[in-house]
């Protein structure tokens, strides 16, 4: 039966199918056709040895380039038993030897239930300008407060106030319950230059164990690396993949 409200979606229709978005060419100069990739090459003799010297250098690069805000990722974890999985634009705001620290509220937030019950994660790092992704996956383990507190000093007071205030991704009334959270935040740290993190905000660290380095190439025949961990603390076996 078709939908009166939407004739595109008629059958009898043909000239306006049912398909809302189809083959989209977004940035191509050529409306017909999609954009083609043809910034670099990737080859296993341009690769570090290790996947975080490898990602230091490429994240080096796309701020050289001007890439905007290169350290915006995608993080997806998910919940069991259901499996549903869930995904959340954040900032990667730490790069150490053990892996890639991202900050959060881990108390009331989806993505806190969903490492609490299964406590694995995925990043996805996109550079549009150089044409690079990064992928990665791995175990996800909590900062200490006091490692937490070096990065939470940093932010502006406003952002701190705000990180008490809001049971991030609970149920509001309305804004003005947030806005009077705020003010609550605000008298209670009056004069204080020296906010403590609070106890369920901190730094969530991801520690690798497989990171896919990939640079777009013409015609979609991608160039892809990925490092695989042999062992649980063992060496990084490099593979290309297909595209």
């Amino acid at each position: 039966m078709s939908d009166p409200a939407n004739p595109a979606a008629s059958p009898s229709n043909p000239s306006n199918p049912s398909k809302l978005i189809f083959a989209p060419t977004g940035g191509s100069t050529d409306p017909s056709k999609a954009i083609q990739y043809a910034q670099g090459t990737l080859k296993l003799t341009d690769l570090s040895p290790s996947p975080l010297t490898q990602f230091h250098a490429w994240f080096a690069a796309a701020q050289a380039a001007n890439v905007y805000q290169p350290e915006t990722v995608t993080l997806a974890t998910a919940s069991l038993p259901d499996g549903h999985v869930s995904a959340r634009v954040v900032f990667m705001k730490e790069l150490d030897a053990r892996g890639f620290v991202v900050y959060s509220n881990w108390d009331t937030s989806r993505k806190a239930r969903d490492v609490r019950g299964n406590p694995r994660a995925a990043l996805t790092f996109w550079w549009r300008e150089v044409e690079r992704q990064v992928r990665v996956e791995g175990i996800v383990e909590r900062l200490t407060d006091a490692e937490s507190q070096v990065y939470f000093d940093t932010r502006i007071r406003g952002s701190r106030i705000g990180a008490w205030a809001s049971a991030q991704s609970s149920v509001l009334q309305g804004r003005e319950e947030l806005e009077e959270r705020v003010k609550g935040v605000e008298k209670k740290f009056e004069g204080q230059d020296k906010i403590p993190v609070p106890p369920f905000w901190g730094g969530l660290r991801v520690v690798p164990e497989v990171v896919e380095f990939w640079q777009g190439r013409e015609s979609r025949l991608h160039d892809r690396f990925r490092y695989m961990r042999e062992g649980k603390e063992g060496a990084w076996k490099i593979e290309r993949l297909s595209p």
